[in-house]
């Protein structure tokens, strides 16, 4: 009889078997990869039309925002429940608020049985976390009813800092695609779109005090043709521009809230601002000049786009930075610094004299003075500053963020002088790289960036982990620069898949890492979502590697 009883077990302790392997499988397709997980192998939690959601307080608007997305995904459009709902024993969603169980920042847990779902978290970033991770769960197809398998997850990322950068300067994009982009930033768990809102090519933002900058400065009369350094120069004989209202810019910000992302503004000054002098040439250094907007790109030592010391510069420097601190809610402003050309301050009695009359010995400490002016006029509104490394040419009070865009040293000195440092260098993590060798491929602006340099990419510098600086290092940033991105369609063919492996690099153990791994959930779980969204990508990733450099 015992034997018997066995013989009748088996099947039972097979199929569990196979349950348990089919469940470990599914949830080691999640992209970041968790912390950790557990497929329990029990009965798997039915989700239909009568489940229902349930939120705490703190989690209303993401439980509409869930409803949203499981509508879309599986086609169940599913009742938020409140205190009147006869709930019965349908399945319920439960988004619970819990720090004690998510005692980390963006951290969640989720668990499945019976007939719960749960996900527990402490902040409105983790609780998105935790409904990205489920929707990766489920099928993306319509359905009348859906199996969850039995799973517990606890996850949290590995930096605070995970960003994804868009310059709408040198092309813009409709509200839509912004929305989009903001999208794909939630469901890879990253916290942060960099929003790079003026430039040389176009000033995109509404400043009620200064309204020629959106009049004048947000159109240029031509664009470049091809490449920068192709000879002879060719140019469109058509006016391109547009801005976004403050409106708008709201509105943006209430979509990214709800899906746990903070919006960094950034406006480039000294340099950068051929759209601000061609709007306003009285903060030029030639202010009895007339200016255009540039188009061309690659300005620097190329054409005057440097503001000028004077009282009327800065006043509007401060006029712009307080709406624009009025504006975004972000404890962080970005005000750019980079690559600000020093010959045009050279050229300009003016400038020369304002630096004799502030004790400035050379350009470098001018730029300092603008930096360190804009971040008191920053201060003064709550406001911390971010820069692009160039801004430790001066001595800054180590409140400013350093967003590293060239090597390690940059990084590492920062981290010396004890300042955060958010990684964004050239090679790997500028998408505007060219992802293959192929002369046929899509125009970039330069460099190679494969999809294996992006993913095998480490953040924290040698140098500084064996000095223990690697506190200073806050995370980092993918930067996508539009000057070869006329399209909402060209965004995505080269953020794709690359974006999708900085989201593992930012949020996974190094030790949890494997690109072989990585490419098998990317071909067979994520290339299926791209094509859900009606997302373009680079379908060539596997064919070039950082070998073919």
């Amino acid at each position: 009889m015992k034997n018997l009883w066995s013989f009748l077990l088996l099947p039972a302790f097979v199929f569990l078997a196979l349950g348990c392997d089919a469940q470990n499988l599914l949830v080691n397709n999640i992209v970041p990869k968790p912390v950790s997980f557990t497929a329990t192998g029990e009965k798997p939690v039915e989700i239909d039309k009568h489940t229902f959601i349930i939120a705490d307080a703190n989690y209303q608007e993401q439980a509409v925002y869930l409803q949203e997305l499981l509508q879309h995904q599986i086609g169940l459009r599913l009742e938020i429940a409140t205190p009147q709902t006869k709930l019965g024993r349908h399945t319920r969603i439960m988004l619970l608020h819990d720090p004690i169980e998510a005692n980390r920042p963006e951290m969640y847990w989720l668990e499945a049985g019976a007939h719960y779902i749960r996900l527990k978290a402490r902040d409105v970033p983790g609780m998105v976390h935790g409904i990205q991770t489920l929707l990766q769960l489920l099928p993306l197809k319509q359905v009348k009813e859906v199996h969850l398998p039995t799973v517990e997850i606890k996850d949290y990322p590995r930096f605070a800092y995970r960003g994804m950068h868009l310059d709408v300067s040198r092309h813009i994009f409709p509200m839509a695609f912004l929305k989009k982009y903001i999208d794909y930033l939630a469901f890879h768990k990253f916290n942060n779109f960099h929003w790079h809102l003026t430039d040389d090519q176009g000033w995109r933002l509404e400043i009620k005090s200064y309204p020629k900058l959106t009049s004048v400065g947000a159109w240029r009369n031509s664009t470049l043709i091809g490449h920068f350094k192709a000879e002879p120069a060719r140019y469109d004989s058509t006016r391109y521009g547009g801005f976004y209202t403050q409106d708008q810019v709201r509105e943006i910000i209430k979509y990214a809230a709800v899906r746990g992302i903070n919006v960094i503004p950034e406006i480039d000054i000294p340099g950068h601002s051929r759209a601000i002098i061609a709007a306003y040439p009285e903060f030029s250094t030639k202010p009895d000049s007339a200016w255009q907007v540039a188009n061309t790109w690659g300005m620097y030592n190329r054409q005057n786009n440097v503001l000028a010391p004077n009282p009327a510069t800065f006043k509007f420097l401060e006029t712009v930075f307080g709406e624009v601190a009025d504006l975004f809610p972000s404890e962080y402003i970005h005000l750019g610094g980079d690559e600000c050309s020093k010959i045009w301050w050279k050229a300009s009695p003016s400038t020369q004299e304002f630096m004799k009359a502030n004790g400035l010995k050379d350009e470098k400490e001018l730029q300092t003075y603008f930096i360190k002016k804009v971040s008191g006029y920053l201060a003064a509104k709550n406001k911390k500053t971010i820069g692009w490394h160039e801004i430790l040419e001066g001595d800054l009070d180590t409140t400013a963020v350093i967003m590293n865009w060239r090597s390690d040293q940059e990084a590492i000195t920062a981290a010396k002088r004890h300042h955060q440092v958010i990684m964004t260098p050239g090679s790997p993590l500028y998408f505007d790289a060219y992802q293959s060798k192929d002369p046929n491929d899509s125009l970039a602006i330069h460099g190679y960036n494969p999809l294996d340099a992006v993913y095998n990419y480490n953040p924290v510098p040698a140098e500084l982990k064996k000095a223990r600086l690697d506190k200073y290092i806050l995370g980092a940033q993918g930067n996508v620069w539009t000057e070869y991105m006329e399209t909402p369609s060209k965004v995505e063919y080269m953020v794709f898949p690359r974006m999708t492996a900085l989201s593992e690099v930012l949020w996974t153990d190094p030790a949890k890492k494997d690109y072989a791994d990585f490419k098998r959930r990317l071909k067979g779980f994520i290339l299926p979502r791209y094509a859900f969204w009606g997302s373009g990508y680079f379908k060539d990733f596997e064919q070039w590697t950082v070998a073919d450099k």
